[in-house]
């Protein structure tokens, strides 16, 4: 129970996109990454520092209210001892999306002085905005936009075409569809994607992914969350599917027997870890 599942998720419009990111890039300044500020590793594709190699790049730690603040600035001074402009924001709430344009003129400076010297004044800067599904692009846009310009939901690969979004007259941003990669090589990885949502519950062990969840956050000073969203004693011996039992037990999730309907438990642990209802919590440092 305490192995990670392997995981593998590859549809064919993902494919499609890797194609259409490298085939638009000419059209574009630079390229805006989101990450998920609670696995900022796990969810940046590195598939992407190939495809968009030579283009300057921001990276965004988006969700940055459901992390545990004290690593995403951990985060934030890795991205720049790696001389990687980076930034915490949530864009369904608005922080720290202020910080954006002023970080995407001092990464484009060069490029703005250029054109300032041979006087081209007023033409936009176009920015390209990747990341794997469920990271939080459409939202972030929309927050830029401050319209409902692109379609939000909250799950993965609903973004399946390109789409151009007009923020002012200094800027343009180009929507591209989530992209995973062909295989998680790491078998963490996967379950850590899996754990935020990026890839379909529909496809996985939801009680085997709930269970590997709650036996990873008490082995990563988490514990105390647990125990005081659900009331429930853990001991050091517990199983992740032994606290999941445990937990389905304390809010009466029984079915006949009084057997525990483990499978309502595991959607209710995995729904309240993202929506941040068991507290901010980052599973990876860097």
């Amino acid at each position: 129970m305490n192995e990670a599942p392997s995981i593998q998720w590859f549809p064919g419009h993902m494919a499609k996109t890797r194609r259409m990111i490298t085939a638009n890039l000419k059209l574009v300044d630079a390229v805006v990454e989101i990450v998920d500020a609670r696995i900022p590793m796990s969810s940046r594709n590195p598939d992407l520092n190939k495809l968009i190699s030579g283009k300057p790049r921001v990276v965004i730690l988006n969700k940055c209210d459901e992390a545990d603040s004290r690593v995403t600035d951990k985060w934030l001074s890795y991205y720049k001892s790696q001389g990687i402009y980076a930034m915490a924001a949530d864009c369904r709430s608005g922080k720290g999306i202020k910080n954006f344009v002023p970080m995407i003129k001092e990464v484009l400076k060069e490029l703005l002085e250029k054109r300032r010297a041979k006087g081209i004044i007023g033409a936009p800067l176009h920015l390209m905005i990747v990341g794997i599904p469920n990271v939080g692009k459409s939202s972030f846009i929309n927050r830029m936009a401050k319209s409902k310009k692109t379609k939000v939901e909250d799950r993965p690969g609903v973004t399946r075409e390109k789409q151009w979004v007009k923020i002012d007259d200094e800027i343009e941003l180009l929507d591209m569809p989530g992209v995973l990669w062909p295989k998680f090589e790491d078998k963490e990885v996967g379950e850590k994607l899996a754990f935020t949502g990026a890839v379909k519950d529909d496809i996985l062990d939801i009680e085997l992914l709930a269970s590997r969840l709650l036996y990873f956050l008490c082995e990563n000073s988490y514990k105390e969350n647990i125990v005081s969203r659900y009331g429930v004693e853990i001991s050091d011996s517990d199983e992740g599917y032994e606290i999941l039992e445990k937990i389905g037990r304390k809010r009466g999730m029984l079915i006949s027997g009084g057997e525990v309907n483990t499978e309502r438990a595991a959607i209710t642990v995995l729904d309240e870890f993202r929506s941040g209802k068991l507290g901010k919590i980052t599973l990876e440092e860097p």
